[in-house]
């Protein structure tokens, strides 16, 4: 019974994707099964609800997969969805994976053993705007790990610019990128400043699009003039480099 069991595991499950109790379940793998599995060795449990086959070690797609499952709204964001897209100015010898989510979240301690990560929750858009606007999973990838389109991730990498120095976005990093962005989509851009709450984020693409000098970067201050025609956008956070955006 066992043998067979761990044969359904090991044909049905991706390698390096850690699994939750429902996927051992979907596998026909019971709670008592499962015990019995992390005490004869050939699965180890990695946290509370994480195990994976033993020999294994988490990849950061599977990381990914299972976070997935785990987080509301979790999406691949920003600088890294821009990066696997093709999109990027700096190389970094360890990848840090930006993710986005609608709230907070405890990570366990093999995921950050295992992938080098930040998660944003900050809410850049209205109620309104389409679940998942501009947000799928990319060609040849797993389905379920959702990216952001470039246009999003345009957004969320302005959201991100001057936040804690050590982690945070640098503007002249998000002035070259954007310099690369040549086909972004102008409708689609337009629905996210349309929907997008943040005064910070809004000025900062149109500077972004303006210095890009493509036709998506044209026409953008009628979204800065509908949430504050007229102020000018200060940050000087302790720790990071002062930021100023013009009215």
């Amino acid at each position: 019974m066992a043998s067979k069991t761990l044969q359904r595991l090991m044909e049905g499950v991706p390698r390096g994707q850690p699994l939750d109790p429902q996927m051992l379940r979907d596998c026909g793998v019971s709670a008592q099964q499962t015990t019995y599995l992390v005490n004869a060795g050939w699965l180890q449990r990695l946290s509370k609800g994480a195990y994976l086959l033993a020999g294994d070690a988490p990849t950061r797609d599977g990381t990914l997969a299972y976070l997935s499952r785990r987080i509301a709204g979790l999406h691949v964001g920003g600088k890294t969805a821009l990066d696997w897209q093709g999109v990027r100015h700096n190389l970094s010898f360890r990848e840090r994976v930006v993710l986005w989510a609608e709230r907070p979240y405890a990570m366990p301690a093999w995921v950050d053993e295992h992938m080098l990560h930040t998660l944003q929750t900050t809410r850049l858009f209205d109620a309104s705007l389409p679940e998942n606007f501009a947000i799928s999973p990319l060609p040849n990838r797993d389905p379920s790990i959702l990216v952001s389109e470039p246009e999003r991730a345009l957004l969320e990498l302005a959201s991100d610019v001057g936040k804690r120095l050590a982690k945070g976005q640098s503007l002249e990093e998000a002035v070259n990128m954007a310099s690369s962005l040549r086909n972004l989509r102008p409708k689609v851009l337009d629905t996210l400043l349309s929907h997008c709450t943040r005064v910070k984020v809004v000025k900062l693409v149109r500077d972004l699009g303006e210095s890009s000098g493509f036709a998506w970067g044209k026409d953008l201050q009628r979204h800065v003039d509908r949430l504050g025609p007229g102020k000018r956008w200060t940050s000087s956070r302790k720790g990071s480099p002062q930021l100023n955006l013009k009215a």
